[in-house]
């Protein structure tokens, strides 16, 4: 069968049998995929099709989205996905996605909760209020709105998993998330950690996973600096050494991270209320790493979180008083 490919989106052919995954692994599952139609969301749609399920891709970008749904289907066969526009700020979309979701398909067992706007990424005191305001609707608003419209009746059934793609708790340079993105993220990682304690012991699995360093970018094919102009100093090339992610070579194909986040839909039991880098799934399922000189490491000390631990998080992000007078 000859791969699919598409003028539109961003692709590669997948196939995560390389990586120990079944085909038919989420055979019977259907799940909803919020911020689909790109980088990593399409990746996790695309990677969940693949291991069997059923997928509801939902986005804004309507041309986008309906392509990867025409991807999917091509890749997967007829009906295995549909797309929905859904803008997840306003309830009126919300509430017809779950509508359309439940009458194509007839439930939901998986709920992907990750889309997001990157461009709400600047600092504090560079933003605009309205800006902290989206960052929120999106995510903290919308993932609740979305919560509400398909957890309960998986915990009526006794089956789900619920996930939101999370990022780091506060902005510090030089990483990607401004302070207005993870200050929305902030928040909707503390509601689906919240919800991981509410659905305890209802068969309903709920963790984070963040997606770090996910894309396409290549840095070693970044131009070089524009010339210095007469009198500046010479122009350094960017600093990308961040993108260029442990064990890979540049960024985390969006294909790969769809492999960690079935790795861990299939796990969820075990990592129900935690929250999880990439790497650490990447890690636990043996990820056949192309660059193994670069692989993350296994933390021989490193030890879970309790309930109080993770209560706390936000509370103690810094040293504190201790070595106060030192």
């Amino acid at each position: 069968m000859a791969a699919v490919t598409s003028s539109i989106l961003n692709i590669v052919p997948i196939d995560l049998e390389y990586c120990g995954l079944k085909r038919d692994s989420l055979k019977g599952e259907v799940a909803v995929v919020t911020g689909s139609a790109s980088n990593v969301g399409l990746g996790y749609a695309r990677a969940i099709a693949w291991a069997g399920a059923k997928v509801v891709v939902a986005d804004f970008n309507a041309e986008a989205g309906a392509e990867a749904a025409r991807v999917i289907n091509e890749e997967n066969g007829a009906d295995t996905a549909i797309f929905v526009k859904c803008d997840v700020t306003l309830e009126s979309d919300v509430k017809n996605l779950s509508a359309q979701a439940f009458a194509k398909f007839g439930k939901v067992d998986l709920l992907i909760n990750n889309a997001m706007n990157m461009r709400l990424n600047g600092k504090i005191l560079e933003s605009p209020v309205s800006d902290l305001e989206q960052s929120y609707a999106i995510s903290a608003r919308g993932v609740a709105m979305a919560i509400k419209e398909f957890v309960p009746a998986m915990v009526e059934r006794g089956h789900g998993v619920v996930t939101y793609s999370a990022t780091q708790f506060h902005y510090m340079p030089p990483m990607v998330g401004g302070t207005i993105y993870t200050a929305g993220k902030a928040a909707a990682t503390s509601l689906v950690m919240s919800l991981a304690n509410e659905v305890k012991g209802t068969g309903v699995y709920v963790f984070c996973l963040t997606p770090a360093g996910v894309g396409r970018f290549d840095p070693s094919r970044m131009p070089p600096p524009p010339p210095a102009k007469e009198g500046e100093p010479p122009r350094k090339a960017p600093d990308f050494a961040m993108f260029g992610m442990p064990g890979f070579n540049g960024m985390i194909p969006p294909e790969s991270g769809g492999a960690a986040m079935v790795y861990s839909i299939l796990n969820a039991e075990r990592i129900h209320g935690s929250g999880i880098i990439m790497s650490d799934a990447f890690l636990a399922m043996d990820y056949p790493f192309p660059n193994k000189d670069t692989a993350p490491k296994l933390d021989p000390n490193a030890r879970r979180l309790t309930d109080m631990d993770l209560t706390m998080a936000f509370c103690t992000m810094g040293p504190g008083f201790v070595g106060f007078n030192n």
